[in-house]
């Protein structure tokens, strides 16, 4: 993500990003986590997603302690 400006645009299409909530997933001592309602910074052009290292920090204190679950789902592994 580039800078200019009080604007922030998407590094691969220079496209510009707005502050949006997401779902993220998210990968820890592998274990699939699917995480809503993460702030990232969203490209309008190609929907490039940017997570501030704050938000990314806070989604990995959450996961390592006690926390609600809302819900299990399957996930299906392929390979091509």
């Amino acid at each position: 993500m580039m800078i200019k400006g009080d604007n922030m645009f998407c590094e691969f299409c220079d496209g510009k990003t707005i502050n949006k909530k997401v779902t993220k997933e998210h990968w820890l001592d592998g274990k699939l986590y699917v995480v809503e309602n993460v702030e990232a910074e969203v490209c309008l052009e190609c929907d490039e997603r940017y997570f501030h290292a704050k938000t990314l920090d806070s989604i990995e204190k959450l996961l390592n302690a006690e926390h609600e679950v809302k819900e299990n789902i399957n996930v299906e592994v392929v390979s091509l």
